[in-house]
């Protein structure tokens, strides 16, 4: 059948089982929009305050169900807008196509008005990215950057369609939709090696981030786990992988991470690393970084092998299909002493468990766990509020910890929270701070306009909270420009947007807060007074190691 180029575009969007785009339409778009609206009740567009909002609701719609999230907007500032966005997903490897509207081919290189070299723009920031030079390639383009999106690890494609392909009119034939590249084990030797380290270490580790969610092999690394004895820590990106209460399960590592986790990685004879980078909040000092064992690293990116830490044994592969290749070849063994030891580190880390009264971090998170749902998705923003969130968090469900890890981007948290909860047709929670907050609040309405269900816990201390804890350790109290000095009403701000909303400083009145927010159709916005000086422990100090670990304030 013939069409033109817009409609083309979004029968090839519904034929690839998009439900959902976010976007905000502009004069280079417009004919996409026209279509959008021809083929309203096939696909749903959701109209965002800001682009950036739009492309953090893609990214949270794709992180919590796996699909591949479209974000869509104009040319020039419109594209550009979705930089940040598009550069969120591509560190966390999540899958998403942008498409971008363009001026027409012939006014290309002429400084047209809004005109923009997005492809060169986001050229570092995504798997690939086409200019769509002609109507006859529009259709397989757009197949070809689902595929790609999905396949091996995930990441983001941007699509730049000008104006006179939009209208130009060709033939147009429906296809089912693509699959990602098939997926394979690493290589039979390399796993050999790998089953020979694991047969002889004495205490071994397993360690997993967000690839491991991706190929969906958690059955698979707990019976790993169960097999050989070994405790298991994540990355922030592994968080929700396993349930939290999984009895072998220490928690995150790295910088903030649990204390258990991390000095079990720490003394390690093996650390068995399944779909996750050793990025710099992972290592500390890369020198001293678990000096006493070998690494076995699976990824199905072959390029993070031994990039930052060398591995005895690298495996460029998918995680599920080459542990179900691994696990027959390792031995069972109990490790009664590996044992013991990391049960005296968690017994050190209850220790230092804040347990004090009143509304502190600890307690405020607490307290929202006992109002979630095994399906109650959590994003937040960046800062203290995110790293307490991933510490107190209780997850049941994989794919429900929705938090920007590689670009720690303020201000991605309520778009991301938005996207999550259309996604799962779930009510979704933001934690965010009020410093993250003040960089998104904007999507408030569009959360209002389409009364999506978002619980905002606002953890509010009147100061960028992880700078000044940075300026309190390392810069001698000296306060630049963290102090916010704001008068924001956050619950008046909620009812100017309308919304709804309260301000609490007790455990007992953000108990009762959450059970009137959890019972609400749309969003609701609890304004939780804490202490400024409040502090994310334990901490590594940046370029120290686990011999630096501060565990209290004064250490």
């Amino acid at each position: 059948m013939q069409l033109t180029g817009a409609d083309i575009l979004i029968r090839t969007l519904i034929e690839q089982g998009c439900d959902t785009v976010f976007g905000y339409p502009g004069g280079q778009i417009l004919n996409v929009y026209d279509s959008l609206y021809k083929y309203q009740n096939e696909i749903r567009h959701m109209l965002t305050a800001h682009e950036q909002g739009a492309a953090h609701a893609a990214d949270g719609y794709a992180r919590a169900t796996g699909k591949v999230g479209v974000v869509m907007s104009t040319s020039g500032p419109g594209a550009t807008n979705l930089v940040t966005g598009i550069a969120t997903a591509y560190l966390d490897s999540i899958p998403l196509v942008a498409i971008c509207g363009n001026v027409p081919t012939t006014q290309i290189g002429t400084d047209s008005f809004q005109e923009i070299d997005i492809t060169g723009v986001t050229l570092p920031i995504t798997k690939h990215n086409y200019f769509v030079g002609s109507v006859e390639n529009l259709a397989d383009t757009i197949r070809e950057a689902f595929a790609l999106a999905q396949s091996g690890r995930p990441g983001p494609v941007l699509i730049d369609v000008p104006k006179d392909v939009q209208t130009a009119v060709c033939d147009y034939e429906p296809q089912a939709p693509v699959q990602p590249e098939e997926r394979h084990a690493a290589k039979d030797v390399r796993i050999k090696e790998a089953a020979a380290l694991i047969n002889v270490s004495k205490r071994p580790f397993i360690y997993f981030g967000g690839g491991l969610i991706t190929s969906e092999a958690q059955e698979e690394m707990l019976a790993l786990a169960e097999k050989i004895d070994a405790p298991i820590g994540c990355s922030l990106m592994g968080l929700s992988g396993i349930p939290t209460d999984h009895p072998r399960f220490l928690g995150m590592q790295g910088m903030h991470g649990h204390y258990a986790s991390s000095m079990a990685m720490h003394d390690a004879d093996l650390i068995i690393s399944l779909g996750v980078r050793f990025n710099d909040r992972v290592t500390g000092n890369r020198e001293k970084f678990a000096k006493l064992a070998q690494i076995i690293h699976i990824d199905v990116d072959g390029s993070e092998l031994s990039k930052t830490v060398n591995s005895a044994c690298g495996l460029r592969g998918d995680v599920k299909l080459t542990l179900q290749k691994l696990i027959p070849l390792v031995n069972a063994e109990q490790k009664p002493d590996w044992e013991k030891a990391v049960k005296a580190l968690k017994e050190t880390e209850n220790d230092y468990l804040d347990i004090r009264p009143g509304l502190t971090p600890r307690n405020a998170i607490m307290t929202l766990n006992k109002h979630l749902g095994e399906n109650t998705a959590v994003a937040t923003d960046v800062g203290q509020h995110q790293m307490w969130a991933a510490q107190n968090v209780n997850f049941k469900k994989p794919r429900r910890f929705i938090s920007s890890g590689g670009l720690g981007t303020m201000g991605f948290g309520l778009g991301a929270a938005i996207g999550a909860a259309v996604g799962t047709g779930e009510r979704s929670v933001l934690v965010t701070g009020d410093g993250s907050f003040g960089m998104c609040l904007n999507e408030l309405t569009t959360a209002v306009t389409y009364n999506v269900p978002v619980v905002i816990l606002l953890m509010n201390n009147g100061v960028l909270g992880m700078v000044r804890q940075w300026q309190t350790l390392f810069f001698n109290k000296h306060y630049s420009n963290t102090i916010l000095d704001r008068k924001t009403d956050f619950v008046a701000l909620a009812r100017a947007f309308g919304a709804d909303g309260e301000a609490v400083d007790t455990v007992a009145a953000l108990d009762k807060a959450f059970e009137h927010a959890f019972s609400c159709d749309g969003p609701y916005v609890i304004d939780c007074r804490i202490d400024k000086d409040e502090f994310v422990l334990p901490m590594l100090p940046p370029g120290g190691s686990m011999d630096d670990i501060i565990m209290k304030v004064g250490e």
